[in-house]
């Protein structure tokens, strides 16, 4: 007898709800803010404005389904099951930040805030969910993967970034899907997808008036590129971007102590030493993104 499906609500702490936290009582929250030019409303209309918008996408799914709740920061130890269908509750990096866990399962992205948030991977109401639980259009977006020589292995929907832990120079020697091979000294390496072309990404590319042609996010392709990288007798700036196709991969040999992480969130990564060697591609798992 098969499970029936389990819909798992992922969402953020509100600004509210972290203050309040941090401070101990809601009137220390409102001192706090009040000492910055701030007061509580703006974060009250906000907290509620989530609030109603988990209350709806609660009350639209089915009884006869299971359910569970995700806290942001709890999702490095939430485990996802093959019949989930993941509901995210908040902004577009919720969205970012609960894929790199999951292996095919539909996220729908809701946006409690249409206002606040673009709403380019939450583009959905609350009062959408109930169709789109089961009437789903599914859209693949491409991902990217990181992989250790050792068997440590990274998903980021937007881009990975493998650098210094503290963002000073990171040293290491870079090779191309072409078989170009360079010593470098930067600020890190950013590889990501079309997704993630409209983040980190395109500031690196705008920035240096790349000529690059950046991917879409359903493109099987990655750009990547070098943040800063620093000339010297032993360090070259000869190649500090370009693109990968799906049989392409991005190889770095370390040269220094490096960390690599996924979608900005910097206390789930992984760590290479001197010798050590990654290799950064496609993703052959997507991300179901329910449009």
């Amino acid at each position: 007898m098969s499970l029936p499906p389990r819909a798992v609500v992922v969402h953020r702490a509100t600004e509210l709800t972290e203050l309040v936290a941090r401070h101990g009582t809601r009137q220390q929250a409102g001192f706090f803010l009040s000492s910055r030019g701030r007061s509580l409303e703006s974060l009250d209309s906000r907290h509620e404005a989530q609030q109603k918008a988990l209350a709806v996408v609660s009350a639209a799914i089915p009884l006869d389904w299971r359910r569970a709740v995700a806290e942001r920061n709890d999702l490095d130890r939430f485990v996802f099951g093959p019949e989930d269908v993941v509901i995210a509750v908040g902004q577009d990096g919720l969205v970012a930040n609960v894929a790199k866990y999951l292996d095919g399962q539909p996220v729908i992205g809701v946006n409690p805030e249409p206002g606040w948030n673009p709403g380019i991977l939450v583009p959905h109401a609350p009062s959408d969910v109930p169709e789109l639980l089961f009437k789903p259009s599914i859209e693949e977006r491409t991902m990217v993967a990181a992989s250790t020589d050792d068997g440590q292995k990274l998903l980021a929907l937007n881009e990975i970034y493998v650098g210094n832990r503290t963002h000073q120079s990171a040293r290491y020697r870079l090779a191309s899907p072409e078989g170009l091979e360079e010593r470098q000294s930067s600020s890190g390496l950013l590889i990501g997808t079309g997704t993630g072309s409209t983040g980190w990404c395109r500031s690196a590319w705008q920035e240096r008036g790349s000529l690059l042609r950046l991917p879409s996010p359903t493109d099987p392709s990655l750009c990547w590129f070098v943040r800063e990288a620093w000339p010297s007798p032993a360090t070259g700036t000869s190649y500090t971007e370009g693109l990968l196709t799906a049989t392409d991969h991005l190889t770095i040999t370390a040269e220094a102590d490096l960390v690599i992480f996924g979608d900005g969130i910097e206390s789930d990564t992984l760590t290479i030493t001197w010798g050590q060697r990654l290799e950064v591609s496609v993703a052959q798992i997507h991300l179901n993104l329910v449009r």
